[in-house]
């Protein structure tokens, strides 16, 4: 088969799903013979059958595709990159991860790159819940990668009469608005939780999305890569609805409940990389300072709305 996705929660299992023809790789052999056994993924995609076409397997030696999909959560990418160096060395890497590492402080595509310089690499991102995508339905998403011919056969190779890949060469805007839109999803689901109301969510969105700006055109991005699937798109997407992990993560922090630990939150991360980034370049980002403070434990929902409020009356 010429395509794996590696990783089978549920954004790999979509994706998986969608493509139809193609050999799903999960690190833990005993959920990779269940799922071969069920022909499903019982616990991130109840319901949703495996194509007949999809190839479970955990030995990943035997995985002969050329092109990979590395559906892992952002912060075990550069680890997963760097234990199997040898094995992604000259194949075509894709990712499917959103967020910034907590140490290189750079993005997937970064991460790659940085332990595999002359790998060719793209990132896959946009507005998308896992349940629609292995459903079939109608899901749009950018394709960044610096390399247009590249950019062009995994378009093609990629594509589903569902799911719609739209070529974009800034990697940078891409990665970001990925990562960012996550953080202000976060503080949207703090701000309904905490029964703030809709129209201070969507005050809330509208100044997250100047903050994604900010520090996506100070780092090189491109004000049109954050207007469109992978920054405004799908901040939309995952400021509301409770698909969202982080939104619901968010509205549990609102309401002052537990939150399922097992359950990945690349947006909490996120927050405390890109406030490190944001001090280190000088630039304001409140909402993001706030998130990262609450996902810590280090102020209130009190504290952060009374800051928040309390901020000089400026311009838009």
């Amino acid at each position: 088969m010429s395509i794996a996705v590696l990783g089978a929660g549920a954004f790999g299992t979509a994706l998986a799903c969608a493509l139809g023809d193609a050999v799903l790789w999960c690190r833990d052999p005993a959920q990779a013979q269940a799922m071969r056994a069920a022909r499903e993924n019982t616990t991130r995609l109840p319901g949703i059958p495996l194509p007949e076409g999809v190839q479970v397997t955990s030995d990943l030696s035997g995985v002969r595709a050329e092109t990979i999909l590395l559906a892992i959560p952002m912060q075990q990418t550069r680890g997963f990159v760097a234990e199997n160096r040898d094995w992604l060395a000259g194949r075509v890497l894709v990712a499917c991860s959103k967020g910034v590492d907590l140490d290189l402080m750079i993005g997937p595509v970064g991460v790659i790159r940085a332990a595999l310089p002359e790998t060719r690499a793209a990132l896959l991102t946009g507005p998308s819940f896992a349940e629609d995508i292995a459903r079939g339905l109608p899901t749009a998403l950018t394709l960044a990668c610096a390399d247009a011919g590249l950019g062009r056969a995994l378009q093609d190779q990629l594509s589903t009469p569902n799911l719609r890949l739209y070529r974009n060469a800034d990697v940078i805007g891409a990665e970001l608005g990925g990562a960012l839109k996550n953080v202000i999803a976060i503080a949207a689901g703090v701000t309904i939780g905490a029964g703030l109301g809709e129209s201070a969510r969507a005050a809330l969105m509208a100044r997250g999305y100047a903050e994604m700006q900010r520090l996506a055109l100070r780092m090189g991005a491109q004000a049109e890569t954050l207007a469109g699937l992978s920054g405004l798109g799908d901040l939309i997407l995952t400021c509301g609805s409770e698909k969202s992990r982080n939104f619901r993560y968010g509205l549990a922090l609102g309401r002052g409940e537990a939150f399922d630990t097992s359950t990945t939150v690349e947006g909490a991360a996120t927050a405390r990389a890109v406030a490190r980034l944001a001090q280190a370049r000088g630039l304001d980002m409140p909402i993001t300072r706030m998130v990262a403070a609450l996902a810590a434990g280090a102020i209130t929902l009190q504290d952060a709305r009374e800051a928040l409020l309390a901020r000089p009356l400026t311009e838009e």
